[in-house]
């Protein structure tokens, strides 16, 4: 019975949730507070990005010269190349190829052996 009880009390709670949330199916914009000691307010290099710490939040402007594999795409700008990570659902719509100037919005990857960047939006620039 105690058990019974657990499972329907968890189940109330998992369907509040799904209801306050508003379930869509899609990725949801979140909001918040940010005090910009972390925020991507400024574009930067790559050359710049490649010196930043794990988590750091950053905006790059250039091109996707060319897809590296599933999700991994070789990013350029004047400075220099990064792999950036742009999940499918993260393109938002956009179609760019190797000539169409972006920005990407994300964090900095940093692991012991590797830097990449990953992407959280893509804005095509006119």
């Amino acid at each position: 019975m105690k058990r019974f009880i657990v499972v329907l009390v968890l189940a109330m709670v998992c369907v509040a949730f799904v209801s306050a949330q508003g379930f869509t199916g899609e990725k949801a914009a979140k909001g918040g507070f940010s005090d910009g000691t972390n925020a991507p307010s400024a574009i930067t290099t790559v050359e710049k990005a490649l010196k930043m710490r794990d988590d750091t939040h950053a905006t790059l402007r250039g091109n996707i010269v060319r897809q590296i594999r599933h999700e991994k795409y070789l990013f350029k700008d004047a400075t220099g190349e990064i792999v950036v990570e742009i999940d499918d659902d993260d393109w938002g719509g956009v179609t760019v190829g190797p000539n169409d100037t972006v920005e990407l919005i994300g964090e900095i990857d940093r692991d012991i052996n590797k830097i990449e960047f990953d992407v959280d939006i893509v804005k095509k620039v006119q």
